[in-house]
């Protein structure tokens, strides 16, 4: 019997750096009631509030304490204090300064090398590295740039993958992984998904059997493999049509 359902963002549940639709939102509201619910993703918190928490309308508070934010691949862990009515940080792995600043020249160099720095694409106030914390994480379109464009620019992940294996050439202390649509995340050894899962299991008290996973970039190099890797059951979606489907009959059997 599985306890806690835990989620990959981007593609998992929503379109790429949209708010979750009203499906997954109604959807996700009604697993509340069932499971412990634990998105896992490279997205700072600011990002997890408006694509997961502010579209959860008809969430009460006791529904919302089932709700754990794992940020930055699990390196960040919020939950919801009903007491006091807001989100507390429980703990945080910060990188350190030096740490940031010889990641980001190795994706920037990288980048470069290849071709791949199209700062000239960015919105007005938007950046392709950003700080986040834990993680160093490039977005080839920066933040604000249309799905389209972003679908559209590594669609193969051959981009990517490019960047992915010159940069731990240049900062080889570093591991590098491909998120997202245009994203490579970077963080020290072993601050990935499987990190954000093993604290979720001690957090929440489960086991790994206790657990179902959905995630789109299941393969060796995604964002989702570590989670896959270390024997937590997983289904792997392409969109968050699918990841409706299989919720709409975990929903159903209850």
């Amino acid at each position: 019997m599985k306890k806690v359902l835990s989620f990959d963002i981007d593609q998992t549940l929503n379109i790429a750096k949209t708010p979750i639709p009203d499906e997954i939102a109604e959807l996700l509201t009604k697993c509340l009631d069932h499971f412990e619910i634990c998105p896992i993703s490279g997205q700072k918190f600011d990002q997890f509030m408006i694509q997961i928490v502010d579209r959860l309308t008809e969430a009460t508070p006791e529904q919302l304490s089932h709700l754990h934010l794992f940020v930055a691949q699990g390196t960040q862990y919020y939950r919801y204090n009903i007491e006091k009515k807001e989100w507390e940080k429980v703990y945080d792995y910060p990188l350190k300064p030096e740490e940031v600043e010889k990641i980001t020249n190795a994706i920037e160099t990288a980048a470069k090398e290849f071709g791949y720095w199209e700062e000239d694409k960015l919105k007005e106030g938007d950046i392709i590295i950003e700080n986040r914390g834990s993680q160093v994480t490039f977005s080839a379109l920066g933040q604000k740039a249309d799905t389209e464009a972003k679908y559209a620019w590594d669609p193969d992940l051959a981009k990517r993958k490019k960047i992915q294996a010159r940069a731990k050439e240049l900062a080889p202390e570093f591991d590098f992984e491909i998120g997202g649509t245009t994203s490579v995340n970077a963080f020290t050894p072993g601050m990935n998904k499987k990190f954000g899962m093993t604290h979720l299991l001690q957090e929440l008290g489960v086991t790994k059997e206790e657990v179902l996973y959905f995630g789109d970039m299941t393969q060796p190099g995604g964002n989702d493999y570590p989670v896959k890797e270390m024997g937590v059951e997983t289904i792997t979606v392409r969109s968050h049509e699918d990841t409706a489907y299989a919720l709409r009959g975990i929903l159903g059997v209850l």
